[in-house]
């Protein structure tokens, strides 16, 4: 209403021989609706009551009722909404129907964490720093040179294992040399999870796993839910890291990622490892609380991120 408004007034300042080729930037289609809500008005005025009554209806369940269904589930998590229902109408005896203790479970009672049994993290906390996440992607340098990264996280403490960087034109021989210098110096661990990237299929990618005996695990094709750590994290890297700096070459390249992986492990939080660092995750202890009176910020990535800590 308020744009046909103000394209009514505009044609007061616009010469009358002018106006009839003006129109052709209204489409039929905006007449139509303008009609058809014009219509909805008009009947709504003409024969809707003036004043609106409220509809007499069931009353609900009362305060105490919902207290005491939420109550027995809550002492009893295994209790249906019939064993509920049958054991209200038998201890208090009210006639109460399934379907209504359904919807006050489902307005005032919320499952535990950890009620319908341990989630994949839990699963996963088992075999700690026993399954690898790797993934490739590619970016551009400010020369417009392509380089590919590797990289390679733990899928428990969500840690950066390390970077791979190698031109544009790769191989299973580049890929395999990627994997071992993003890993050097760490213990491998038992399973790594690849997706059906082609480059995850030559004989010496597979012939360097089984020299590291490692076992790979591939995740279910086209569905990147399947390889969700790895992906989101390479998202990351790309909104918070490259949309905002730029690199030379490799050297430069590896130099930045270097600096960001020291960040992202042992300041950035994580809000599904509840608000911890993957490197208190993996078992580094924590640093001095800062004070609100007294304390100063520290710098990573070259003044790109800022954290507080102790004065």
């Amino acid at each position: 209403m308020l744009d046909r408004l103000v394209l009514g007034l505009t044609t007061l300042f616009v010469s009358p021989h002018r106006i009839p080729k003006l129109s052709a930037i209204l489409k039929p289609a905006t007449l139509f609706k303008f009609h058809k809500a014009l219509v909805h008005r008009k009947y709504r005025l003409l024969f809707s009551p003036s004043r609106r009554k409220r509809k007499p209806g069931p009353k609900g369940p009362s305060t105490q009722l919902i207290a005491a269904i939420v109550e027995m589930k809550r002492r009893n998590p295994k209790f249906g909404c019939v064993r509920i229902a049958q054991q209200i109408n038998y201890a208090f005896g009210i006639k109460i129907d399934k379907d209504v203790v359904r919807r006050v479970l489902a307005t005032h009672c919320r499952p535990e964490p950890g009620a319908d049994g341990p989630s994949w993290l839990t699963l996963i906390a088992h075999a700690k720093d026993s399954v690898w996440s790797v993934d490739l992607f590619r970016v551009e340098s400010i020369l417009l040179r392509s380089h590919w990264v590797m990289l390679v996280m733990d899928v428990f403490t969500r840690r950066i294992i390390g970077f791979g960087i190698a031109p544009t034109s790769i191989d299973g021989m580049s890929v395999c040399r990627m994997f071992n210098c993003a890993t050097a110096g760490q213990p491998k661990p038992k399973y790594l999870s690849t997706d059906h990237d082609p480059l995850f299929r030559f004989h010496r990618w597979l012939a360097n796993l089984r020299v590291l005996e490692i076992e790979e695990i591939k995740s279910v094709p086209s569905a990147p839910v399947s390889h969700p750590f790895v992906e989101r994290l390479i998202g990351t890297i790309r909104r918070e890291y490259f949309d905002r700096v730029f690199f030379w070459n490799a050297a430069d390249l590896a130099r930045k990622l270097h600096d960001y992986k020291m960040y992202y492990n042992s300041h950035r939080v994580h809000r599904s490892l509840g608000g911890s660092t993957p490197a208190l995750r993996a078992g580094v202890s924590s640093a001095v609380p800062a004070s609100l009176d007294r304390h100063a910020w520290r710098q990573h990535c070259r003044g790109l991120f800022q954290t507080p800590i102790a004065a």
